[in-house]
């Protein structure tokens, strides 16, 4: 995902990333243009400054009794600084992708 940092907000034991999604590179799950990105600690791992942007690779997180649905982002996740660098990477890979049997989209939001 492609992200600005909009707003960030400890609760309880999270930290709470209030984000614009300006791109989702791979689309697993449905996205709204502006999302939740939760982190399971306090302690700004990794770590995001407000209005930055930055790619991320995070997961859905739904509990066993599906009543939680997250876009869960844990400390080891992958998240860098947005360059224009980074999105000619990801545009590549599509093709890669294709040549090796995988299926990757990239759709633009907005």
């Amino acid at each position: 995902l492609h992200v600005r940092i909009i707003n960030k907000r400890i609760i309880g034991l999270e930290t709470r990333y209030d984000v614009d999604v300006l791109k989702a590179y791979k689309k697993s799950f449905a996205l709204l243009r502006r999302e939740y990105l939760w982190v399971p600690n306090t302690c700004d791992c990794p770590r995001m400054v407000e209005m930055k942007q930055y790619v991320v690779m995070a997961r859905r997180h739904v509990n066993y009794e599906r009543t939680l649905n997250r876009i869960l982002l844990e400390a080891d996740s992958f998240v860098r600084r947005y360059r224009p660098r980074e999105d000619r990477l990801m545009r590549g890979l599509d093709g890669e992708c294709e040549k090796q049997g995988y299926q990757l989209t990239v759709n633009r939001l907005g």
